[in-house]
């Protein structure tokens, strides 16, 4: 059975050994329907399974590894990630954080390689990188001029409120009474 690329090889492992319980429950001769419900998976995937099993017994219920190689080798994601290292700023953004848009120009700038924003968002989460927008704050950002600016300028953008009138849906309307 074939396995989507990007697939690590402790997944793959978790899989075929899951389909191997399967087969042991096939030569038992139980509904499929149980043996999904047991292992929590779908019906399909068991019914799936079964047919492999019928024509190649359990040997055909075994990995037969990603359906396709990585654009990236190892070796490459390793200097990509020596790349990554040096940062933005040193590859032309003035921004100093990466963006999948950045990562991907890099990519296709090093290794003459085009991937989707998606793919690139697949092949660093794959490798142990994470997707999130650091915690920190400006370095030059002004806290006390941040708080006049929400107590004093904040209040006349917004406008004034308006006021519940009898009749509207507010508490003090007459349904409330």
């Amino acid at each position: 059975m074939r396995c989507a690329q990007g697939v690590s090889d402790e997944r793959r492992q978790f899989r075929e050994e899951i389909r191997m319980v399967a087969a042991e429950r096939f030569a038992l001769g139980e509904p499929s329907s149980v043996i999904a419900r047991e292992l929590r998976v779908s019906v399909r995937s068991v019914q799936r399974w079964r047919r492999a099993w019928d024509q190649g017994g359990p040997r055909a219920l075994r990995s037969a590894g990603s359906a396709s190689t990585p654009w990236l080798s190892e070796a490459q994601f390793a200097q990509l990630e020596r790349e990554l290292a040096k940062g933005p700023v040193a590859h032309g953004w003035p921004d100093q954080r990466w963006t999948l848009p950045g990562i991907k120009t890099v990519i296709g700038r090093r290794f003459h390689r085009s991937y989707t924003l998606q793919g690139v968002r697949k092949l660093v989460i794959r490798h142990g990188f994470s997707c999130q927008v650091p915690a920190r704050r400006a370095v030059e950002r002004d806290e006390e001029r941040v708080t006049g600016w929400v107590k004093e300028t904040w209040p006349q953008v917004e406008g004034p409120r308006r006021r519940s009138m009898r009749g509207s849906s507010s508490r003090t309307g007459p349904a409330s009474r």
